[in-house]
Formats: C-alpha cells, structure tokens, sequence
C-alpha cells in the first residue's frame, strides 16, 4: 500500500473536522444563534427558556434522546443506511474485494468440511463430486486471474451473490 503522506493527512484532517470539530462548533452554534435570535426576541418564549443555561438544558435534553432515535431508525429502521452500505461497495473496490473473497473462503471451507466429515466417515466421494469441485476450482481461478481493482469483476459477482 503506498503511503502519500500528503493524503492521509488530509484524510485524517477532514475525519477529525467534520466528526469533532465542526459537529461541537455547529451545535454550539446553533444553540448561540437560535437563543439569541429568535428566542429573546420573542417574549412568550422566554417564559419557556428564561436564560441561555436553561435553553440549552432543555433543548440538549429533548434533541440528545430525538436524535439518538433518528440515528438508530437511520441504522436499524430505514433502508437508508442499506443504500449507503450498497454505494460503498459499488465505489470502494477494496470493500468489494473483502465480500468477495468471504464468499469464496466460506464457500470453499464448506465444501471442504462436507469432504472431511464424509471421509471420516469411510464414506466415498464420487467422481461426479471430484468433476464438481475441479469446475469449482477453474471458475474460483477464473475469477482471480480476470479481476483486479480496476474492473468490476468483484462488483458483478458480489450483485450476483445479492440477487439469491
């Protein structure tokens, strides 16, 4: 893996940006702004938020536990982070390449216990089976050879294996 210093730390820098420093700084932010905007300005609503400490106290009270359950529908409730997930794979070829070789690994693995338990149960192995898993091997050696980081022979396999 190359190592472009130059990238990383822009990499490193927009993660520590966006994830902590521009999260703390807009909700600062917004608590600052909306307070003083709007909420002082408006007298009915400072019989609800009398001063800034109690505004934040309460707003950080409803919006932490609101936006936990917005956080959790986006993992668990919505197909929204499922498209996120099938965008990753479709862009990141390295992702794409970690499914595939997990597929082919468990399906391999499978494969080989099936042949162990039966063979340590005196039981034979036919040479329809040995014929089947010669073509396993051609086409698992196939894909290997046709595939690199550049094409979409991963892509094609892993929207194959999704389509069962």
């Amino acid at each position: 893996m190359g190592k472009v210093k130059g990238f990383r730390s822009w990499f490193y820098f927009r993660m520590g940006w966006s994830t902590y420093f521009a999260f703390v700084f807009a909700a600062i932010n917004t608590l600052t702004v909306t307070y003083y905007l709007a909420i002082e300005k408006v007298p009915s609503l400072e019989i609800i938020f009398p001063n800034f400490v109690q505004y934040v106290v309460i707003v950080s009270g409803i919006g932490v536990p609101l936006l936990i359950a917005v956080g959790y529908a986006h993992f668990k409730r919505t197909k929204a982070f499922k498209s996120e997930v099938d965008i990753i794979v479709e862009t990141n070829p390295y992702q794409r390449r970690t499914i595939v070789n997990t597929e082919l690994i468990l399906e391999i693995n499978l494969k080989l216990m099936e042949f162990l338990i039966r063979l340590s149960k005196d039981e034979k192995i036919d040479q329809q089976e040995i014929t089947d898993l010669i073509e396993k091997n051609k086409k698992i050696s196939e894909h290997m050879n046709t595939r690199s980081f550049s094409n979409d022979v991963d892509l094609e396999f892993v929207r194959k294996v999704l389509k069962q």
